[in-house]
């Protein structure tokens, strides 16, 4: 292309060549580098699936889902009241249909939330106006848990979200559809402050780093910063101008926020605030024009935040920077399966060797099933990678509730992605000298594998009468016959009297390793913990019983 310039009077001196020059300057516009820039999302495999889940239909804009490294648990359909199960996280497959299940709220149940300092404790709200919680046992429900530990009463409508204080131990927040936010002292079981300043219903609470902050939606469309221990609004603007629900998460301590909604025009869109200075955003960007709400996910260690719309099966991940626009987009994870809800594992529950960053359980909305989604930087090494694994968040508080509420903040408690690893290592490798080397992976609860093999057992039918049948059933039930039980019983005997039965050492090597196999202690094992889970369940009957009783000689006395 050629410029032609008129001249004045043939002056080449006179012409003002700065009007070529455009106003502003121009960025080069390439490509970004990033290592992340290729994560992409692999879908677990069917047998590491969890299927025949009755999961909740409930409209209620919640994610229904919650997981760490030991549990994961999903909010049911049930007829009258409100339940969740809750199973051990390698407890995969099909999952029986009669699963034990939380039972304890009288309506359904609007969200639920691990603690994050102590993986055997969940919280739970629901439509009665009530916030639980319970305490699961490491090898997961032996029968209905009805009784609670802890339960919280001051909303006078249905509380809808609640969430963990990220640094201060038993410090609970809620919101409900009273429009009020309660800070709770669960170990106390009282409420620390109550947040009255929103005018609607609450759509979403987020914490900041160390919990000194907590941002809020609301359906008048305001997003506020609100200091929770004082209830004074910090500063507050209008969010998004669409009627739906938006989605509020701290990016971290960096002192940005980003948001979701839905523009005048019902397009979704995102923004990205400055928690000083809400009356503008600092970028946004429109999504795309589907109907469902989108939730924002954020992860402080690698700085990407996921965003994941309900009712679609995309989750999109940017790269968030200090630098304006201070959001980039990497790429998307495509699937026709619509998501109910995503649950999210924490960092050090995740594969590293695999270069595994992030974990989502994505609950189909169409068929009752928990499909476990990775999200992995693709590379060669299988070695522990410093760049993508720095320290994360531990499960340790920082801070006792006391203190908090006194007035300190502190950081969170952080550990090594890498001790943790080797750690399992060490344990994995014990687990392999015990089992003589034939095992290159942790034993692990198969549902599959248990049901056909309770498939493949032959009933044998018994005629006698019933008194005999229960002594019958008292022999058989401690299962006398296997070889690891004959063993275990002449292994005694030499404990109590070694010089008594000395020749069994020389029948243990004659025999040879086809005694004490990993098979055979495999076996051994699943029926002693059978048997242990149906005493444990026994003992719980014969308890509840007792207090049956206990109530009628009470009832009675008092006539």
């Amino acid at each position: 292309m050629k410029i032609y310039l008129k001249m004045d009077n043939d002056d080449s001196s006179s012409f003002d060549y700065s009007r070529l020059l455009p106003d502003k300057p121009i960025l080069f516009k390439g490509v970004r580098s990033s290592k992340f820039r290729h994560v992409y999302g692999e879908p677990a495999k069917r047998d590491k699936c969890y299927e025949n889940i009755q999961i909740t239909k409930n409209a209620h804009d919640s994610q229904f889902c919650a997981v760490n490294p030991k549990f994961l648990a999903v909010v049911t359909e049930v007829a009258g009241g409100g339940a969740f199960i809750v199973v051990p996280i390698n407890c995969t497959g099909r999952l029986d249909f009669n699963a034990h299940k939380i039972t304890g709220h009288s309506g359904p149940i609007l969200d639920i939330k691990w603690n994050p300092f102590n993986d055997n404790v969940i919280a739970s709200c629901s439509d009665d106006c009530t916030i639980k919680l319970w305490h699961i046992p490491d090898g997961g429900l032996a029968m209905h848990l009805n009784d609670w530990l802890v339960e919280l009463q001051g909303h006078k409508r249905r509380v809808a979200h609640i969430e963990w204080h990220p640094t201060a131990e038993n410090i609970l927040f809620s919101a409900g559809f009273d429009h009020l936010v309660i800070v709770w002292d669960i170990e106390r079981g009282q409420a620390v402050n109550v947040i009255d300043c929103h005018r609607d219903a609450i759509h979403s609470m987020s914490l900041n780093r160390d919990g000194s902050l907590l941002a809020t939606t609301c359906k008048d469309k305001k997003l506020r910063i609100i200091e929770p221990r004082s209830g004074m609004v910090k500063s507050e603007g209008i969010c998004h101008e669409g009627s739906k629900a938006s989605k509020v998460a701290y990016l971290g301590a960096s002192g940005r926020l980003l948001t979701t909604g839905f523009s005048r025009h019902s397009d979704r869109r995102y923004a990205v605030w400055d928690e000083n200075n809400l009356s503008k955003p600092l970028f946004s960007d429109t999504i795309d024009s589907s109907s469902g709400i989108v939730f924002p996910f954020y992860d402080a260690d690698t700085n990407i935040v996921f965003l994941a719309g309900k009712g679609d099966g995309n989750i999109r991940f940017y790269e968030i920077s200090n630098e304006p626009p201070y959001i980039h987009y990497l790429s998307q994870v495509i699937s026709g399966n619509p998501q109910r809800g995503l649950g999210v594992m924490p960092k050090r529950g995740l594969r590293t060797t695999q270069c595994e960053i992030y974990r989502f359980y994505k609950l189909h909305a169409t068929k009752g099933l928990c499909e476990p989604i990775s999200m992995v930087v693709p590379r060669k090494s299988d070695q522990f990678h410093e760049d993508l694994y720095p320290d994360t968040v531990a499960p340790k508080p920082a801070l006792t509730a006391q203190e908090w509420i006194k007035g300190a903040n502190a950081s969170p408690v952080m550990m090594s992605m890498k001790t943790g690893q080797n750690l399992a290592l060490d344990i994995q490798a014990i687990k392999q000298r015990k089992f003589l080397n034939k095992s290159k992976e942790p034993p692990f609860v198969d549902n599959n594998k248990r049901k056909f093999q309770f498939l493949s057992t032959e009933t044998v039918p018994d005629y006698r009468p019933k008194e005999f049948q229960d002594e019958k059933s008292k022999k058989t039930t401690t299962n006398q016959t296997t070889k690891f039980q004959q063993l275990q019983q002449r292994w005694s005997k030499t404990i109590e009297d070694p010089n008594k039965d000395m020749p069994l050492f020389k029948e243990i090597n004659s025999i040879g390793d086809n005694i004490l196999t990993e098979h055979d202690l495999r076996l051994a094992y699943q029926s002693q913990s059978d048997e242990i889970r149906k005493l444990k369940k026994q003992l719980s009957n014969s308890e509840q019983r007792v207090r049956e009783l206990e109530e009628i000689v009470k009832k009675l006395s008092q006539k």
